[in-house]
């Protein structure tokens, strides 16, 4: 495998980067470089922005001087792309216009490489489409399907931003919460911080965390389950499951924030993966019109429903 090596360099955020993340912005620029490493980088200060540490989720604005430190990237990093993956996501396009796409993501796949990932959903869709500037604009855990949007310029990816940070983009999911909501809508305003055990790194509600607000909607009851529809009104890492599992109904599957007893109990009666289907965005378009797009709930998710009926 051929690898080539970049020195120290010192780059100035272009204008249409201006509102990217810090950790999306050097993964561009990075390409073949293993997301841990680029994390590695940031928590050590050898990426440094206007010559002082950052975090993965600093925004960037247009003019940053940003330090990149020496890095090997693995030239032909998405050599290893299966076909049936190249297939199966060039078939997953809901929508594509103006510099936006969202694609349909299957559960299972992450968003990007790293940790022992060779490859990601962007990296897939950079091969598919290799005359494209394509960027993250969020991102879905692994287990996580459904709705994805990527910006495919520094136009789109700019706007797009600005339309995070003002809270303009409407992102809702199915659920199944193992309980009984209290109330057809249930509003949780509660702060995230991230907390480790055993070394591993987790979410909780904490009141020196971030603020989160997260509101579920009762659509359905499946015995003591309550299926739902989770509005998120920010972007916290998890914010859904934990917020459920606040409430004290964490999502059918979850193998971090549900109890292990609970965990035991969905995987003997056939539930292979998280309950969690990011079904609708709403966004603005450049001409200024609303864009509705809407994934269906996959079928290993209908299924679970079905077997609850």
């Amino acid at each position: 495998m051929k690898k080539v090596t970049s020195g120290v360099s010192q780059v100035e955020v272009p204008q249409d980067r201006d509102g990217q993340r810090l950790d999306n912005f050097l993964s561009a620029r990075l390409k073949g470089v293993p997301r841990s490493l680029i994390y590695r980088f940031i928590r050590k200060g050898q990426v440094r922005v206007n010559g002082g540490r950052a975090k993965p989720s600093t925004r960037l604005a247009s003019g940053d001087i940003v330090r990149i430190p020496p890095a090997s990237t693995r030239a032909n990093s998405t050599a290893d792309i299966p076909p049936a993956v190249l297939e199966l996501l060039s078939g997953s396009v809901l929508h594509e216009k103006d510099g936006v796409m969202v694609i349909d993501k299957p559960a299972g796949m992450a968003v990007h490489g790293g940790s022992g990932i060779r490859w990601g959903v962007i990296d897939v869709m950079r091969k598919l489409r290799p005359a494209k500037n394509i960027d993250l604009v969020h991102r879905l855990d692994r287990e996580t399907s459904g709705c994805l949007m990527l910006a495919l310029d520094g136009d789109a990816l700019r706007m797009l931003n600005t339309q995070i940070k003002n809270d303009e983009i409407d992102k809702r999911y199915l659920c199944l919460l193992d309980g009984q909501m209290e109330q057809a809508v249930v509003d949780v305003n509660q702060p995230i911080a991230s907390t480790k055990r055993s070394g591993e790194r987790f979410m909780r509600v904490d009141p020196e965390g971030k603020p989160a607000r997260t509101t579920f909607r009762h659509l359905d009851q499946y015995g003591a389950c309550s299926y739902a529809e989770a509005q998120l009104h920010s972007g916290r890492t998890h914010q859904i499951r934990v917020h459920a599992a606040w409430l004290g109904s964490p999502l059918v599957g979850d193998r971090r924030y549900a109890s292990s007893d609970r965990h035991k109990h969905w995987k003997n009666h056939g539930v292979k993966r998280l309950f969690l289907h990011a079904h609708q965005l709403r966004f603005t378009l450049a001409d200024g019109q609303q864009q509705l797009v809407n994934s269906q709930l996959p079928d290993d998710l209908k299924q679970i429903l079905d077997g609850l009926s």
